[in-house]
Parts: structure tokens; sequence; C-alpha cells
């Protein structure tokens, strides 16, 4: 799969996966087991228990986002929204910028979401 093609499908699952499970194991295939996730900072190894933690906390979210933009450094870069409904009924919405590298077999080895509110999303910051 073309890594563009990858990375808009990693989003579309990401939102699908809150409900179905074969696209939460779909979306997990598109990582490694080892993947390193960076959010608003905080380093974590793996993808699945933030994605799981995620979608505890919400009742529902929707992506869109721009296009990935491969960049010089071999990193791929999209700005994105959100918006969503937390388990607590509050609704919310964020903006900010994702930063995926792949490695030589085309599943996703680093995802930096950098939020525009830097305190968003500190709940999986733990």
């Amino acid at each position: 799969m073309e890594h563009t093609t990858l990375l808009n499908t990693y989003f579309r699952l990401f939102d699908a996966s809150r409900t179905e499970d074969t696209a939460m194991n779909d979306l997990l295939s598109l990582f490694t087991e080892d993947a390193e996730i960076v959010l608003n900072g905080h380093s974590r190894i793996g993808f699945e228990d933030f994605v799981k933690a995620f979608h505890a906390n919400n009742q529902d979210i929707k992506h869109m986002w721009d296009g990935w933009n491969l960049q010089e450094d071999g990193t791929y870069h999209t700005n994105w929204a959100v918006c969503g409904k937390a388990s607590n009924g509050a609704v919310y919405a964020q903006t900010g910028v994702d930063i995926a590298r792949l490695n030589a077999d085309g599943k996703i080895i680093y995802l930096e979401n950098k939020p525009t509110d830097k305190n968003a999303f500190s709940t999986y910051t733990a």
C-alpha cells in the first residue's frame, strides 16, 4: 500500500475502530508492535493501549485531515481536526499536526500528535 494511502486509512480506521472489531484489527495491523507514539511531547511504546484508552474516554469521534506531505527527513506531516463527544457527554473540537514515519515494510513505526492546544488529550499522556 502506498504510504499516503496507508496514512489516510489510519485516520479512517481510527474513527471506525471505536465500534467495529474488524476496523480495530485492521488499524492495529498498520503499526509495528513497538511503534513510538508521542502525544504532546510524551512518548510511549505501542499503539494499542493508547487507542483503546482513547475510545474508552469518548462516545464518538470524527477526524478530518489535509493530505499527508512527505518531508525531507522521510516523515509525513498532515494538519488534522477532530470533533468528539467525551464519555462524560461533553463535546469538543481540537486541531493539530500529525507526524508519521513508516518502516521498510510500510508499517507505522512512529506517530507524533501535536495538538494546537497543549493541554488537549492530557489524559492519554500519563
